[in-house]
């Protein structure tokens, strides 16, 4: 069924785009990926979660400690910063959650039944990452967790990529559609709570870890590219994934942005909002939203981060001698104004 979508704009009412809305399956660049087998990693998988909800309450303090020789440096991170416990109330607040999440951590058991799928992509694409950014000291622990539900996805700690499993529980849990959960996580962002997506937040911790983001006050146009950057670079750390899986968008999204891709571009240029720097303005076009406004709502959100994902490509197109930390050092308006982005 193909869907008619007018892109309207405060700036410019004029109907710019028709969004076709197609079936998408997987979408890859068609570059092959490089061969990793003879590439060697140290990564330790660990279960958290596993002697955590063993752990007997009665017992609190000699169950941490026994928990802290197994898991040293982690249990401290888990305590301090993952579930913020506060000393008071430490021994209270810890009983509080070992019960609450009890049953989840029970659900996950069942539903994480091929964790070790997702964990062997995360490990790939730990192995890519030392093939393109070989100085980088990589993780040797990877370890699995259930945490808060407003607490991390993934995080890195000294040694260890560590894994939120209380946000990959499935779109539909019931922790995501209950009112608590929607008030936290509407449905634009808890769709993406899929065991499939632990690879890509993985993968994208580890390229913030490496380039922290330094995007704020710059233009439009700079922060779309900074955002495609990464894509860029995930994508190849994550060569087997689905383009929707990278994206974030859903199939949808996704077709309407490839087959509206001239549009798309001809509503910036325009709208002469490349090099705009309004807080405001830049934010609707490169933050996470239900959809973007100018384009209606069978448009993704950032989807400044698609073009800017363009650009990027065509750029590397040109420069495909360059390593990946060369381009995630380039100035992102430069580069731009070297790709010459412009799609027919």
């Amino acid at each position: 069924m193909i869907a008619i979508l007018s892109v309207n704009s405060p700036m410019n009412s004029r109907i710019i785009a028709l969004f076709l809305l197609l079936s998408l399956g997987a979408c890859r660049s068609g570059e092959d990926a490089p061969d990793i087998s003879q590439i060697k990693i140290q990564l330790d998988q660990q279960h958290f979660e596993q002697d955590f909800f063993a752990i007997d309450t009665n017992q609190l303090e000699n169950s941490i400690a026994v928990l802290d020789k197994k898991y040293p440096g982690f249990t401290t991170v888990f305590l301090s910063n993952i579930l913020a416990l506060m000393p008071q109330s430490e021994s209270a607040d810890l009983k509080s959650f070992y019960k609450a999440y009890q049953p989840l951590y029970k659900q996950s058991t069942s539903i994480f039944k091929e964790q070790d799928n997702h964990i062997q992509k995360v490990t790939a694409g730990l192995k890519y990452t030392k093939y393109y950014f070989p100085s980088y000291r990589l993780p040797s622990k990877l370890i699995t967790f259930i945490g808060p539900i407003n607490s991390f996805g993934s995080i890195l700690t000294e040694d260890a990529i560590a894994i939120g499993l209380q946000l990959f529980m499935g779109k539909d849990h019931p922790l995501y559609t209950s009112e608590e959960g929607q008030a936290l996580y509407p449905a634009y962002i808890s769709r993406k709570f899929e065991p499939g997506y632990i690879p890509v937040s993985a993968m994208n911790n580890i390229v913030l870890d490496m380039y922290p983001e330094q995007m704020s006050g710059k233009p439009l146009i700079a922060q779309m590219v900074e955002l495609g950057k990464r894509m860029y670079v995930v994508d190849h750390l994550l060569p087997q994934l689905s383009d929707t899986l990278i994206t974030g968008y859903s199939s949808k999204q996704l077709e309407a942005c490839i087959n509206n891709e001239k549009n798309i571009w001809s509503f910036f240029i325009q709208n002469d909002l490349l090099y705009k720097s309004d807080p405001q303005l830049v934010r609707e076009y490169v933050s996470e939203g239900p959809f973007t406004q100018a384009f209606g709502k069978e448009s993704p959100g950032n989807i400044g981060q698609f073009l800017g994902w363009q650009i990027v490509k065509k750029w590397m197109s040109k420069n495909n001698q360059i390593s990946f930390d060369a381009l995630m050092k380039k100035d992102a308006v430069q580069l731009f104004e070297e790709a010459k982005y412009k799609p027919s």
